[in-house]
């Protein structure tokens, strides 16, 4: 195997520099001259904006400028579009109401900006903004998913009925309805998904510039695909061609599909920048962040599934309100629709199922893709289910796992969600699952745990997840002139290590030392376009554009290597940076080749190139594919509770995944370990609170809004099996980057009910904070036979 190539488990590259200080993150960039935006949002709701009075502030030292939602209507500037709408169950568009940059009419939930006030510095402008007198009138808001369609509701859109934007189906209604005629079981539950306030490390930040002489505009910002926003800016926000936008993406701090969209502050320094003609910056602030970056999950579902006398699935129906927020954001509408309805088999040999989902409208932050984007929601629906019916027929849970699997012999396997899973052994990774975390021995440490006055629960789940396969992706690579290699692609790393698995990849192909391969990401003045970063796409998409790009650029390099050495190309071999012509030790460099590529005529290895040749190495490539990739795996968790207290803690967590080719081992585990632990905090704490009348959110600052700190989880155990790499991509890869996100919430979940089954508690949602066990425990009245 390569030294540094594809399966080595090497640390990553970029971390030397991120590690010491010298990152570069966009608050980091400044510009001369710059300016500085602070905005006014809205503190209620639901307001009507009866008036705005910025005399005040537009007076106070060092303010520019102030500006509102009808300076930016009569400039022309656009609405903050929704691409993926879609169309409901009748073939009815979906009701997409105009998203103002700033409010205009009004403000629709706590924290929509309705001006934005410039001033020289930071300070000056936070002054004024304080200064801004905007009339409110106070309208009803609507809070609670639960009974925002219900008759009498104050409607927030008018054109959205019962504040429905979406009414969609999927599946087949009358198999689905002859399954559960037959059935001799049925399991029911209602899940609540919670919603989850995102909160990268960075927070966001947007620095933008414009130039008058030649017209173009340059963002930097902190985002996950700096194409899209090129795109999104140039056509629906100043209908400008792309080639006057430049968008520029240094170091990421986090993204976890938040930092994909198009958000007003982008719009915002652009304008202001052009109408004052110097940069203006602007850095949000963590308490903005709370109410202003796109939530995730927040779900409400009804779920039934019926099963055989044997504890075979035979139907499953489903029924899910999904919280939009006030506005429709990019993806919104496809996340619990075709990004999540499609995954609720599973796993699993399911004949038939009918899902109805409503995307629904209420006066609160909106909400798009959070890590994994429809597929944890999926998992969570099935794995409970599953584990229910379990409980409800008296079936060990892997039992009406292994009898329910797909089995390895049906792949390719079509399912009634209209995927195709390739490849895989589902019960041979919960075997291994569950012989590493000692199943078969587990009674004996619930004993052990009740002699202490702790309940110990074991729980498991089965994910499967649905990757990459989205558009296509573009990669650029240049052979510089001292043999080393620039990749210019159009994903964008958060944190990921790209620029250590690209290396690895381009390694394997031109035996180049680390230092020798430079990857760059995230700028549309180095590479004309590209999709981005999302849905486990990067490897298999990004992966496979730089090995097409490989390919030229090793072609056009053996031609020249042919010249040279006056040796025919079929003769010469590639390793460690040179070619060499077989059996002698004849040899040049890409290094060489470089100079004789890039040379002037009059150079001596340049003047014996022909003239097509005599030109720079620097080649572009595109992959393209309709096939998703099928991650999949078995999570378990052990842990215990104080019954006392409703305190749980995770005594040991294990996972065994199935993501084809791994090319990196360490930062895969790395992958799973993150989107667990995201995982578990969405289980455990991470509890989003909007007050149910006024709508302000009460979990707005980490005082009152719980992520997971180390102590909270232990060592997380992760098995990689590369038994079964993806049979629809050349690379094998199925994609890693959110599949610990997926497994991890049924899992935790479904060890919770384990524990405190015996007490007669039978459901809990998420997330399970000891407020919530202790109150469980109470009304099941099983306090008083727990040990003490």
């Amino acid at each position: 195997m390569p030294r540094f190539g594809v399966g080595q488990g090497l640390h990553r590259v970029e971390d030397e520099r991120l590690l010491t200080g010298r990152g570069r993150y966009s608050d980091d960039v400044n510009l001369p001259g710059q300016a500085h935006a602070v905005m006014v949002r809205s503190p209620f709701a639901h307001a009507a904006l009866r008036g705005i009075d910025a005399a005040a502030a537009g007076d106070a030292p060092g303010v520019l400028a102030i500006y509102s939602g009808a300076d930016l209507a009569a400039d022309g500037i656009g609405t903050l579009p929704c691409p993926a709408a879609g169309e409901d169950k009748d073939g009815r568009p979906t009701v997409v109401p105009p998203r103002s940059v700033l409010a205009l009419d009004r403000a629709r939930h706590v924290g929509e900006p309705v001006a934005v006030v410039i001033a020289d510095t930071l300070a000056q402008a936070r002054d004024a903004a304080e200064l801004v007198d905007v009339d409110y009138e106070e309208l009803p808001a609507v809070v609670s998913l639960a009974t925002a369609c219900d008759a009498g509701t104050p409607q927030i859109w008018p054109h959205a009925q019962d504040n429905v934007a979406l009414d969609w189906e999927m599946g087949d209604p009358a198999a689905t309805a002859a399954a559960f005629e037959q059935a001799a079981h049925v399991t029911r539950l209602e899940l609540v998904n919670n919603r989850v306030v995102v909160n990268p490390m960075e927070p966001r930040a947007a620095l933008g510039d414009y130039d008058a002489e030649d017209g173009q505009f340059t963002l930097t910002t902190n985002s996950q695909s700096v194409h899209q926003l090129q795109t999104l800016l140039a056509e629906r926000i100043f209908s400008l061609p792309r080639e006057r936008f430049r968008v520029i993406t240094p170091d990421v701090g986090g993204g976890f599909g938040t930092r994909f969209f198009l958000y007003p502050e982008h719009v915002l320094v652009l304008y202001a920048a052009r109408r004052l003609g110097r940069p203006v910056k602007w850095t949000c602030e963590r308490a903005e962040g709370f109410v202003t970056d796109t939530h995730g999950r927040d779900h409400v579902t009804a779920a039934e599934l019926a099963l055989d006398g044997d504890g075979h699935l035979l139907g499953l129906r489903v029924s899910t309100k999904a919280n939009m927020g006030a506005y429709l954001s990019e993806f919104a509408p496809y996340i619990p629709t075709a990004a999540s309805a499609p995954m609720f088999p599973g796993a699993y040999r399911l004949p038939a199922f009918h899902a109805e989902i409503k995307c629904v409208y209420t006066n609160t932050v909106p909400v798009d893709a959070y890590r994994g984007a429809g597929r944890p929601e999926a998992a969570y629906l099935i794995e409970r289910l599953v584990d229910a019916a379990a409980r409800e027929l008296r079936l060990p849970p892997d039992e009406i796992r292994r009898r329910n699997f797909i089995p390895p012999e049906a792949m390719p396997y079509h399912t009634p969600g209209d995927l195709t899973y390739d490849s895989g052994d589902f019960a041979r990774l919960m075997d291994a699952a569950m012989e590493g975390a000692e199943w078969g021995t587990f009674e004996a440490r619930r004993a052990e745990a009740k002699e202490r006055g702790r309940l110990r629960g074991i729980g498991m789940a089965y994910y499967i997840e649905a990757c990459a396969g989205s558009a296509d992706e573009h990669a650029r690579l240049r052979l510089d002139a001292d043999g080393g290699l620039s990749l210019f692609i159009g994903t964008m790393s958060s944190g990921q290590g790209h620029a250590t698995v690209y290396m690895q990849i381009l390694h394997d192909r031109f035996g180049l030392a680390p230092d020798l391969i430079r990857v760059h990401q995230g700028d549309t003045g180095e590479l004309a376009d590209g999709w981005g970063t999302a849905l486990s796409r990067s490897l298999l998409m990004g992966g496979m554009a730089a090995e097409g790009a490989a390919d030229r650029v090793i072609a056009r390099a053996q031609e020249i290597a042919g010249h040279l050495l006056e040796a025919s190309e079929a003769d010469l071999e590639l390793a460690d940076g040179a070619f060499t012509v077989a059996g002698t030790d004849r040899r040049i460099t890409l290094a060489e080749i470089a100079q004789a590529a890039n040379g002037p005529p009059g150079d001596d290895a340049a003047h014996r190139l022909p003239d097509a040749l005599h030109t720079p190495i620097d080649e572009h490539a595109r992959f393209e594919t309709d096939n998703l990739t099928f991650p999949n795996g078995c999570h378990i968790c052990e842990l215990e509770v104080d019954p006392a207290t409703g305190q749980v803690r995770i005594a040991r967590y294990l996972v065994v995944d199935d993501f084809g080719k791994v090319v990196n081992p360490a930062l895969c585990i790395g992958q799973v370990h993150g989107g667990a632990v995201q995982g578990i905090g969405q289980a455990l704490m991470e509890h989003t609170v909007y007050e149910p009348d006024s709508g302000q959110l009460l979990s707005g600052s980490f005082m009152d809004y719980c992520l997971p700190r180390a102590d909270d989880v232990p060592d997380l155990e992760v098995t990689l099996v590369e038994d079964f790499p993806c049979a629809t991509n050349p690379m094998g890869v199925k994609g890693a980057g959110e599949a610990g996100a997926i497994g991890a919430p049924p899992a935790l979940i479904n060890a919770l009910i384990d524990a405190l089954a015996p007490l007669g508690v039978t459901h809990i949602d998420m997330p399970a904070t000891p407020e919530r066990v202790w109150r469980a425990i109470r009304q099941a009245g099983g306090f008083e036979e727990a040990p003490q």
